[in-house]
């Protein structure tokens, strides 16, 4: 395994926290159901004074494979991981297609594979006091089973998954409105985002001051 330096910061007693959403979106710029409840997400996080980023990647090459260095030319991995390594608090968002994560999504989590040997200077995985949570919008059903099989990605690689760690927005099937069409944030999704952040934020602050055994 290799082994990764850490550092834990903190200022006054209260441990910094940094969050990075991952907007899975298949397009690489323009209007994003996703990206707009991914910012919901954020600004809540800023609210419990969280320094926060968010990456398109659809607008970075990242080539298929289940290695963290570069594979082949241009391969902008490399970079992102050292921008998901740096993170207290993960956030992938994506929307349906055909029922599951998109493919942008799903070539994350294959590149995040190469976590699992990857360890840091206590003989732990590089993720293990990271917090990860999901955000899903869709116009088709496959909500839960998109959250499902990203919790259970990400918590392979070394996340760990608090309660509540999930949001999302579905509209009626095979229906023009989207997300980012509402005039207003439907209240249920409203306290379910405001519950994940508040819950990222909590267990990150807690395996921040009080990290995994060494392996």
């Amino acid at each position: 395994m290799t082994a990764i330096a850490g550092s834990t910061p903190s200022v006054g007693g209260m441990s910094e926290l940094a969050a990075i959403a991952l907007n899975c979106s298949l397009k690489a710029e323009g209007p994003s159901n996703t990206e707009v409840l991914l910012r919901q997400v954020l600004d809540e996080l800023e609210g419990h004074d969280v320094t926060t980023d968010i990456v398109r990647v659809a607008a970075r090459t990242i080539h298929p494979g289940v290695l963290s260095e570069a594979q082949g030319p241009g391969d902008a991995w490399p970079e992102l991981r050292e921008q998901i390594l740096a993170s207290d608090i993960v956030i992938l968002g994506t929307p349906v297609w055909l029922g599951n994560p998109s493919s942008i999504c799903r070539r994350v989590l294959e590149r995040m594979d190469a976590f699992l040997a990857e360890t840091d200077d206590d003989g732990r995985m590089i993720t293990m006091d990271k917090v990860a949570g999901v955000v899903v919008t869709g116009n088709e059903d496959g909500a839960h089973n998109s959250i499902a099989q990203c919790y259970q990605g990400l918590a392979d690689v070394g996340f760990t998954i608090p309660a509540n760690a999930a949001t999302y927005w579905v509209g009626e099937a095979m229906q023009p409105v989207d997300y980012g069409d509402l005039d207003e944030t439907p209240a249920n999704v409203a306290s379910t985002t405001a519950m994940m952040a508040a819950n990222l934020v909590h267990v990150a602050r807690l395996l921040k001051e009080h990290p995994y055994p060494a392996g």
